[in-house]
């Protein structure tokens, strides 16, 4: 499994400020080849390599991909649907890293309300 195993750790520890009832409810999983963050399940962020795997809302697409280190998530050249990656310029502070945190968990909790 291929990973940047500090931003792991990045992403662990910027967990923390977030409620108790959405930190007991994230595990790490072995997905795309890498490693993913869930809620309840459902995947917020990831990382494979160097790249930060987003889930993003399908509203907030369209100003995510315009985002500079930002690029669709395309495994066969095809585009997944509200996933993107973003490069290490994109994660680089905790204030960025943090922003792309609340972007996974908002589409994770989106998901779980309308199953």
């Amino acid at each position: 499994m291929a990973y940047n195993e500090t931003l792991a750790q990045r992403i662990r520890a910027s967990l923390g400020i977030f409620p108790d009832e959405i930190i007991t409810n994230i595990e790490e999983n072995k997905m795309f080849g890498g490693l993913a963050f869930l809620y309840k399940g459902k995947m917020t962020v990831g990382i494979l390599q160097d790249d930060l795997m987003v889930r993003v809302k399908s509203e907030f697409m369209e100003d995510t991909l315009n985002t500079k280190d930002v690029r669709p998530m395309a495994f066969t050249g095809k585009a997944m649907k509200e996933f993107v990656f973003v490069g290490t310029k994109g994660y680089e502070t905790e204030l960025q890293l943090q922003h792309w945190l609340e972007h996974g968990l908002a589409h994770a909790q989106e998901k779980l309300n309308e199953g």
